[in-house]
């Protein structure tokens, strides 16, 4: 089986749950004098990239009800005064229209790419991958372990490896960096950092 196929007929929405788990668990460590700092992402400090993430939950949620192409769907995320409960009401979210879609529905993904829909099986192993790497880039920016489960990385990896690597699809602004050479005998978690643009030991 071709890897693209398996991720067309594989169900990730209790790998999904998990990876929200492993985000909310990182966010729950935030604290308010945290959140203008640097993260991985140059573009965002911590408070960018949780409402980024809050708004992508909040896309997802609106393209399983057929409503996904808007791009204000994507981008009105609000932290309030309690980020980590923003997180976990768009988590909730997000969940819940997994819980409901059929996996072979069509949803619109702008963000991800223009034109036609995505099967939701491939979407939601897209929210799957952004919720780990995402995870990793505020525990790096508030210094406090990231340590996904095994399952986690080895499903993130067979995303990574179907994300466009040309310069049209890779760098600044654009949803991953280009990759970043990784060593003989990396960890799993490291390469899927790597294959994703990002730099283990960023500090």
């Amino acid at each position: 089986m071709d890897l693209l196929t398996e991720l067309l007929t594989t169900d990730f929405r209790d790998l999904d749950r998990k990876a929200l788990d492993l985000y909310l668990a990182t966010v729950a460590q935030v604290t308010p004098d945290a959140l203008a700092l640097p993260t991985p992402c140059a573009d965002w400090t911590v408070n960018g990239l949780l409402r980024h993430q809050v708004s992508q939950d909040e896309g997802f949620a609106a393209a399983v009800r057929g409503d996904g192409a808007r791009l204000r769907n994507w981008r009105n995320g609000d932290l309030g005064t309690d980020p980590h409960a923003a997180a976990v009401t768009s988590a909730d979210l997000v969940t819940k229209a997994f819980s409901e879609v059929s996996l072979d529905q069509e949803l619109i993904l702008p963000e991800v790419g223009e034109g036609g829909g995505f099967p939701a099986s491939l979407a939601i192993s897209f929210h799957l991958v952004d919720l780990v790497v995402h995870a990793w880039d505020v525990a790096a920016a508030i210094h406090v372990p990231w340590e996904p489960a095994d399952d986690l990385v080895a499903a993130s990896l067979k995303v990574a490896g179907i994300v466009p690597t040309d310069p049209g699809s890779r760098g600044p602004g654009l949803s991953f960096d280009r990759a970043v050479p990784s060593p003989d005998g990396a960890a799993p978690a490291d390469r899927l950092l790597t294959l994703l643009g990002r730099t283990p030991t960023w500090s």
